[in-house]
């Protein structure tokens, strides 16, 4: 017999415990517990290693506060299985229940094999006259996924996790398959894999490009939709979770659930945070009209939120077709068990909640709150990881951007909208580029929270790549077999004079400028920036704005680097050095913009190009596109970790989103000095030549361009 196969037949059935939850090995045997408040038979299926053939059937006949459980002494990790759950099938009052259709236990560790589609996964007959509400009898087990029972001992020695401050993280948003599947120097067993991301090439250029914490888009277990398989596509994305606690098993060259643990490790080895975006408003099962591959047949009425007129149907507050139902305990349960499992058990450092406003919502208005952001805030596991929502949802009152409670950092679109629209070169938004650029005091000072609340970011995994955003006009969705109808519309995009590639050396020198304004605004940018993976170096995605389904070399970073994306990444990787260096630049505390400590230095102040300082009635000027912000190193008002001042250089930094060159007079807030410029986007010099320029004397700004100058302080204290 196999090492690790389970002993077949089973002969010994205990009755085991309703916690914890899932299938556990013990060192001994293994536990089964499953939820169903409105079950009245489960049976547990045990298959062959593959899940193909089932071995055998076993009633799990005890029951202790609606969860059903047993014990198998004489089963291994490896033991392959699915539940079978028996009950109404009475649509109309909520319950789906089906025990021809094998559902996948909601605490898998481990789950193999993707849905064979077919009429057959329905819980219903498709094609019926009666529609959902009539009752299919196919047996779908032949077209399942699995679930696997796993031994969760790793050998994780001395790992610990980074821990980064929040006003020193850099976050990289990155999707495991897509960031190595065409690295060359990734080996080719390794592409694409958990194992990919973990090897030297990928760890050395965060390293190198200065990233602390990478975000990774979902890896939960998924579903492809029939609709894609059926078009030759995927969910790229990964957005239709079905299972929490699983990795998905495509982004495994090994097979294993461990080498998701082994590059967890590598990476914190390298001082490199792990985030997961994770999906928990929603699964695979989609509307009454989906399938039935776990939740819905297990428990349909408990799991789901349903229209309280017409329980037949699903309360959707997410486009996907149901919402996860917040409101009861055990569901709430299942969400936090998760995000500790991946805590404790994963070693994962934090979470990006996918339309988080969704887990809000107690009955049908966003809660602050609500039981899921109280339960998460006193857990003593998850009240120490980086907590940041998506905050918003598609239904009434979700978007609440600003409205998460203090703990929670937010990704601020009002930030992407309002950099975008200035380096396009609308007018009217330089007060508000000011507030975004400076922290977005106005959502974030006002529940005591910090500048580290808002995630800035210009692009992001849904929208335009940063090199698309200078390209294209229009979206060009058509790979995605919509007739261009997916995607946003409305995307304060600029293709600089033509639409998509070109040679005109004009259009093509702008584009690059473009871009060097826009990574250069969000890491001086008071917050945390988050770079999309591949924006460092010029990916592109041929105008397509929603490549959720394109897991082929539309969305793959492409590693052959010319000389312009060359110049990007080394122009990036100074703009994050630059950041880390000064803490004037990613400061704790929001700005004050007047004298500190009763002294005559302000900690901010704004100039016009005259050198005079901006007054109230020049924000509301439509025609301005330029403006400098002066930061007093001096005027920070924080301490370091072992309580001593903390002290900076001076910056000046100058803006101009307007089409032609403006002469900037600097000024001289400290007295007589120079002011040493470091970095101007006009040029595409990854070091240029520093220059000295007098208070007084004119900056010449190029047209759409962005200038760093810095006059170095005498520090008392501690830099940073």
């Amino acid at each position: 017999m196999r090492r690790g196969a389970p002993t077949i037949p089973i002969t010994a059935v205990w009755s085991g415990r309703p916690y914890p939850r899932g299938a556990t090995w013990d060192g001994e045997g293994v536990n089964f517990a499953l939820f169903s408040e409105h079950a009245e038979k489960v049976e547990l299926c045990i298959y062959d290693l593959n899940g193909r053939r089932e071995l055998q059937r076993i009633e799990m006949k005890e029951r202790t506060d609606e969860v059903w459980h047993c014990y198998l002494p004489e089963a291994r990790p490896g033991l392959t299985y699915g539940y079978r759950v028996h009950g109404p099938y009475k649509p109309e009052e909520g319950h789906r229940f089906n025990p021809n259709k094998l559902v996948l236990d909601p605490y898998a560790k481990n789950i193999i094999g993707a849905p064979i589609w077919s009429d057959a996964l329905h819980g219903y007959s498709v094609g019926h006259r009666r529609e959902d509400l009539s009752f299919d009898r196919r047996d779908s087990a032949a077209g399942m996924p699995k679930s696997k029972v796993i031994d969760p001992a790793f050998t994780w020695g001395d790992d610990r996790r980074p821990d980064i401050a929040w006003h020193e993280m850099v976050i990289y948003e990155a999707h495991v398959g897509g960031l190595t599947a065409l690295h060359p120097e990734v080996p080719p067993a390794l592409r694409g894999s958990y194992g990919g991301l973990a090897s030297a090439p990928v760890i050395e250029h965060l390293q190198r490009l200065g990233v602390t914490s990478v975000e990774l888009l979902p890896v939960h277990a998924i579903v492809d939709d029939r609709r894609l398989v059926d078009m030759k596509l995927r969910n790229y994305w990964g957005y239709n979770s079905l299972g929490y606690f699983a990795p998905d098993s495509r982004y495994s060259s090994s097979g294993k659930v461990n080498e998701f643990k082994t590059m967890v490790k590598a990476l914190h080895s390298a001082g490199i945070e792990v985030i997961l975006d994770v999906v928990y408003n929603h699964t695979a099962e989609g509307n009454q009209m989906g399938p039935t591959l776990s939740l819905r047949g297990i428990d349909n009425a408990s799991y789901y939120r349903l229209s309280p007129e017409n329980p037949r149907y699903y309360v959707d507050y997410t486009g996907c077709g149901n919402t996860l139902n917040m409101v009861h305990p055990r569901v709430l349960q299942l969400i936090m068990d998760s995000l500790r499992y991946w805590v404790t058990e994963m070693h994962v450092d934090g979470f990006r909640f996918d339309l988080a406003s969704a887990l809000a919502r107690e009955l049908h208005e966003v809660d602050r709150l609500g039981a899921f952001l109280d339960i998460i805030r006193q857990d003593p596991v998850l009240n120490r990881v980086k907590l940041i929502a998506e905050p918003w949802d598609l239904g009434e009152g979700g978007y609440q951007v600003g409205g998460f409670p203090p703990g929670w950092a937010e990704w601020n679109d009002k930030y992407r909208d309002t950099m975008r629209a200035y380096w396009k070169g609308d007018g009217g938004q330089i007060g508000e580029f000011a507030v975004r650029l400076t922290g977005s005091s106005d959502l974030y000072n006002r529940s005591s929270r910090r500048p580290y609340a808002s995630i800035n970011f210009i692009t992001a995994h849904d929208g335009f790549t940063l090199h698309d955003l200078v390209s294209y006009n229009d979206k060009h969705n058509e790979a995605n077999g919509e007739e261009n109808r997916d995607g946003h519309n409305h995307n304060l995009s600029w293709n600089c004079g033509a639409e998509g590639p070109t040679d005109d050396p004009a259009i093509r020198a702008l584009r690059e400028r473009q871009k060097r304004n826009l990574l250069a605004t969000l890491f001086l940018s008071q917050g945390v920036p988050m770079l999309l993976a591949g924006d460092e170096i010029g990916r592109t995605q041929g105008g397509n704005n929603n490549a959720y389904c394109q897991d082929n070399e539309i969305s793959w970073l492409d590693w052959n680097l010319d000389g312009d994306r060359a110049k990007l990444l080394e122009f990036t990787t100074r703009l994050i050095a630059l950041r880390r260096a000064h803490p004037a630049l990613r400061r704790r505390d929001f700005f004050q913009g007047r004298p500190i400590h009763g002294g005559g230095v302000k900690d901010i102040v704004w100039f016009k190009p005259d050198g005079a300082e901006m007054n109230d009635d020049e924000w509301q000027h439509a025609h301005a596109r330029g403006l400098g912000i002066y930061l007093s190193g001096a005027g920070i008002t924080e301490t370091d970790g072992r309580g001593r001042p903390v002290r900076d250089d001076d910056f000046l930094v100058l803006f101009n989103a307007h089409h032609e060159a403006i002469d900037f007079a600097l000024p001289a807030p400290g007295g007589e000095t120079h002011w040493i410029a470091l970095l101007d986007t006009a040029h595409d010099e990854a070091e240029p030549t520093p220059a000295a320029f007098k208070p007084g004397q004119a900056y010449p700004l190029q047209a759409r361009a962005l200038a760093v100058l810095l006059h170095e302080r005498q520090h008392a204290g501690p830099v940073s």
